[in-house]
């Protein structure tokens, strides 16, 4: 016999729903309502090593391995590259994928590869992850769905989709003079003068009728012409005001385009943005591989961890997806100039959060960390994975320009990361 655990006010009211004639599946739905999940994606700009970070060969020889050692994680027997200590110490919080592989080699094909999980084709440009997130879901709380930290991004664009579901940039939150760069005012023109000053409308008539002369915006959409209220809302105003943060937990985040965008990430998500992706660059080091990772990848291992940690502590991270990706890996040996090349044939990502195992290595590559050895996952496996946790179903069908698309055509869901 079917039981319905609630309170008496939740039963009679979910009842008197049932009296009117709510289907069983109905009535179920009432009683567990869809959990809004909300994603934050900190990218790799240039294509993480894997050797590098998570997924070290300390037994291959020097010119594979390189100078960097590994170090233990929470999770026994696993070991991470040192320059990710931080985020060896909460292992036990998120899923290591060290079987991931795709064919693409070229950064700016494999990055809208990686943030559409569909592979580029040159008759259409599919949409990024943020994109159908902003048309599938919509805005919430008078906030931009989808927004990008720090500049404007090709592989986060909306393609056949069109501008009414394009990024909304943020600009750079480490700036000591951070704005929002979408909604930002005229220089030398505060809030207050703007709302009664007709220089407000005069100067943005002239930004949206230069956008229409350089063909920068094909269609003034609706999204764009509502930056006015955007840039007054009390709500928007507050969540892009990260020095309301306080100053040890920027700090703990890092005083990084990272760091600050991953911190300006979680305020986002917390007032109602859908989605945000902070791009972190520096990877594609063809020379100098290990002085430039001794650089950025401690940022990169800061700004995760410290979300994650974040997060959680928030009550936040069962309803958010992280996820630590970049387009491809770097090349097995180092080279002569030493540095590390492109190469898609395997590489590692992270996820946390929104249901997504703690303490979980998938996937594992060869001695030289150049194959995956078992349980290869593609690219497509992962838009899939991403749309599910999201709630929007996959393989529905987008208006394309000369045919419907599916949202995602050939991935599965990575049935160890859902189930």
């Amino acid at each position: 016999m079917f039981q319905l655990k609630s309170s008496r006010r939740t039963f009679l009211s979910v009842g008197s729903m049932a009296l009117g004639g709510l289907s069983l599946e109905g009535l179920l739905k009432a009683a567990n309502p869809r959990r809004d999940i909300s994603c934050i994606v900190l990218f790799q700009d240039g294509g993480c090593c894997q050797l590098s970070s998570w997924d070290p060969k300390p037994e291959a020889p020097s010119e594979i391995r390189g100078r960097f050692k590994d170090i233990p994680t929470a999770i026994p027997g696993v070991h991470f590259g040192e320059l990710v200590a931080r985020s060896a110490k909460i292992a036990n919080k998120f899923t290591v994928i060290r079987s991931m592989t795709s064919d693409v080699a070229i950064h700016d094909v494999a990055r809208r590869y990686m943030m559409s999980g569909t592979k580029p084709r040159t008759e259409l440009q599919h949409p990024s992850y943020g994109a159908v997130v902003s048309k599938e879901l919509g805005s919430k709380n008078g906030l931009p769905p989808f927004v990008v930290v720090p500049d404007r991004e090709a592989s986060a664009e909306a393609g056949f989709l069109g501008s009414a579901y394009d990024q909304f940039v943020a600009g750079d939150p480490k700036a000591k003079d951070f704005r929002v760069k979408d909604v930002g005012l005229p220089d030398g023109m505060t809030l207050d003068e703007a709302l009664s000053n007709r220089k407000l409308l005069q100067a943005i008539d002239r930004r949206f009728e230069a956008a229409e002369r350089s063909n920068l915006i094909g269609e003034m959409d609706e999204f764009y012409k509502k930056a006015f209220d955007l840039v007054s809302s009390p709500s928007t105003k507050k969540a892009f005001l990260l020095q309301d943060e306080p100053d040890a937990l920027r700090d703990r985040y890092g005083r990084t385009t990272v760091g600050q965008g991953a911190l300006l990430s979680r305020r986002l998500i917390e007032s109602g943005v859908r989605l945000a992706s902070v791009y972190h660059g520096g990877y594609d080091t063809h020379t100098g591989h290990e002085p430039q990772y001794t650089k950025i990848l401690p940022e990169f291992d800061q700004a995760f961890s410290a979300l994650v940690e974040d997060l959680e502590q928030r009550g936040l991270l069962e309803t958010t997806l992280v996820l630590g990706i970049g387009e491809f890996g770097r090349t097995p040996k180092l080279n002569p100039a030493g540095g590390r090349d492109h190469w898609p044939g395997v590489f590692s990502i992270v996820l946390a959060g929104a249901g997504v195992p703690g303490g979980l290595v998938l996937g594992r590559s060869d001695s030289a960390g150049s194959a995956p050895a078992d349980r290869p996952i593609k690219i497509e496996d992962l838009g899939a994975t991403v749309y599910k946790i999201l709630g929007i179903d996959a393989h529905k069908t987008l208006e394309g320009p000369n045919r419907p698309v599916l949202i995602n055509k050939d991935g599965v869901p990575i049935k160890e990361v859902v189930s």
